[in-house]
This record gives C-alpha cells, sequence and structure tokens, in this order.
C-alpha cells in the first residue's frame, strides 16, 4: 500500500481508501458483511475511511466506529460529513447559508457523528454540499475555527457539487479548509482545469469520489441492469444515462492494454494525477477489497495510455438525476 500526505493536514493516508456509502444507504448491504470488508482493508494497509451521517442516517458512521474500536493502534482516519439542514443535494446558488449550515446544526450533528464513531476527535469533518457564494458569510468562519479550536475536529474540508468542481475553490483561498472531496474519473476530468492546480497552490488536499462512476467503469453493466427503486443509483443510471455511459464504456474497453482491467484502468488513472491524496472506492466484498487495495502498488499508467484516455473526457452538467 502507498500512502500521501492529505494537503496540509499531514495525514498520511492510503492511497485507496474505503468508502461506506454503500454500507450504510445502498441496497443489498450486509452489516457482517461490511465489517468483515473493512477489516480486511485494515489488514492490507488501508488507513482512511470516509462516511456520512447521511448514509444510513448514521448506520456508516457506527459501523465505522465499530471497526475502529476493534484496532485502536492502526493509525486510521475516520472522515464524516455534516448533512444540510434544508435536505438539498446539490446546494442550490438560491439557499442562504443558514438554511444549510447552521452553527447549532453543526455542533449537533458533530456530537452526534463523534458518538457514533465513538471518539472525541473528529479526524476529518466535512460539509456534504456546498456553494462558494457562502464563502463570505461570517457565520462560515466562526463555525470551522470553533470546531478546530474547541478539539472537535482536527481537520476541515468540503464536499464539492457533482459536475461543479470550480465551486469551492473561493473557499479554499480563505486557508479554512483542509481538504476537498470531489468527481474526478476517465469521464469527469475538469478538476485538472482549475480545482487540482489550486489545492497544488494551496496546499489543499484532494479526495477523489466517484473514480468509477458510480459503477460503470466497473465494466459490468448492460443495457439490462437495473437497481431497486430506493437505491440511489437507479435514477442516475436513468434509461438515457445507461445507453450513454454504455457507450463510452465500450470505447475504453476497445483501448485496454493487455492483461489490465477496466477498473484498474479506471483507478490507475485517477492515481495518476499528483494533485490527487487518495481515492475512494466503496467495497462491501471482500475479494473487491483485494482487488482493488492491490492496485495501489501498481503506480500510474504509463504516459502513452493517460494521453489517449484525455479524448475520453466526459463533460456534463448538473441534472435533476444527478445529484
Amino acid at each position: 500500500m502507498q500512502y500521501r500526505k492529505l494537503g496540509r493536514s499531514g495525514f498520511e493516508v492510503s492511497d485507496i481508501a474505503h468508502g461506506l456509502w454503500g454500507m450504510g444507504g445502498w441496497s443489498g448491504s450486509d452489516d457482517s458483511q461490511s465489517l468483515a470488508a473493512l477489516q480486511l482493508a485494515i489488514d492490507l494497509g488501508c488507513n482512511f475511511f470516509d462516511s456520512a451521517w447521511a448514509y444510513g442516517e448514521g448506520k456508516s458512521d457506527t459501523l465505522l466506529g465499530q471497526i475502529m474500536a476493534k484496532n485502536p493502534r492502526k493509525g486510521l482516519y475516520a472522515a464524516s460529513k455534516i448533512p444540510p439542514k434544508n435536505g438539498q443535494w446539490p446546494a442550490s446558488p438560491k439557499a442562504k447559508y443558514e438554511e444549510v449550515f447552521p452553527a447549532e446544526h453543526v455542533f449537533n450533528y458533530a456530537d452526534i457523528i463523534r458518538k457514533n464513531l465513538g471518539t472525541d476527535t473528529i479526524d476529518l469533518l466535512q460539509f456534504h454540499v456546498w456553494s462558494d457564494h457562502w464563502t463570505d458569510n461570517p457565520d462560515f468562519r466562526n463555525t470551522v475555527e470553533k470546531l478546530k479550536r474547541d478539539g472537535i475536529v482536527r481537520a476541515f474540508g468540503l464536499s464539492l457539487n457533482r459536475w461543479e468542481p470550480e465551486n469551492g475553490i473561493k473557499a479554499m483561498r480563505t486557508g479554512l479548509v483542509d481538504s476537498v472531496q470531489v468527481i474526478y474519473s476517465v469521464f469527469d476530468q475538469s478538476p485538472e482545469d482549475e480545482l487540482f492546480p489550486a489545492c497544488q497552490e494551496l496546499n489543499v488536499g484532494v479526495i477523489v469520489r466517484v473514480a468509477l462512476d458510480e459503477g460503470s467503469l466497473g465494466g459490468k453493466m448492460s443495457k439490462d441492469t437495473k437497481f431497486p427503486a430506493d437505491d440511489w443509483r437507479s435514477r442516475y443510471f436513468n434509461p438515457k444515462n445507461l445507453a450513454n455511459t454504455l457507450g463510452r464504456v465500450e470505447k475504453l474497453k476497445q483501448i485496454l492494454p493487455a492483461g489490465m482491467s477496466l477498473p484498474e484502468m479506471a483507478l490507475r488513472f485517477v492515481l495518476s494525477h499528483p494533485a490527487v491524496s487518495t481515492t475512494i472506492i466503496g467495497m462491501r466484498k471482500l475479494d473487491h477489497v483485494r482487488e482493488n487495495i492491490g492496485l495501489s502498488d501498481k503506480g500510474p499508467l504509463n504516459p502513452e495510455l493517460l494521453k489517449e484516455l484525455k479524448s475520453h473526457r466526459w463533460d456534463r452538467r448538473p441534472a435533476p438525476w444527478s445529484d
């Protein structure tokens, strides 16, 4: 397992991280299977785990707390997220900061998350949505400074809206933000334009999510793929988006080097960028844990393949089904 610095937080984090969304909020999750997958990831060197209160209304935080309690001396880092009070994903530019992250709401959920994690201090606490027009609100600065001053958190971060990577750079320049979580993949390459250079300039850590495009870059979906109605993916992979996605996935399969799987190419593409600190992968099955963590030691893709993958960039705009 390879490790990288998470920006100025100083955390040395595994470049393959474990995401818990599927364990708390997706169909087909099984708690005993989830805990076994988390333990195997730890045994294989993974030390960064990303959760959120919204993943099962505290369920994933509780699972993470259970596994951390069993591994007290492994140097693990727990990250979680405060949900928006108005329940809007992604953040609406029309919403006011005090409607989304009023101080009382933030500190209340920080206490809930600490209790579920079984810790006094959260390693990394993130706002689950963000809009840069909130940056100048003095309550934002006051809240983050108090979170750190009172020892509630060690570091603070933002989870940026899907397909809006620049919508966070202004907040980064306040000096309050230690990390950003952003969608970045073979398809979604726009963070390279402005966000990544700003992160490198300001020493802000980059946590990549959705490196496999919600599963499409796993290479196993087909036109007949369907998810239960209560599974978020049933909306994301609506008929139009599924068809468009599968066409692009097939083109990627045509350029796969011999002996390399599609998810390997997709994950190593993400890890090839020097601004990336770690990439979160949802892993509920033991074989997926072994396969994904094993990619850490394979290093970046060769320059020729990286250049070819640039042509597979797919610029998209937020839509009602993409939140």
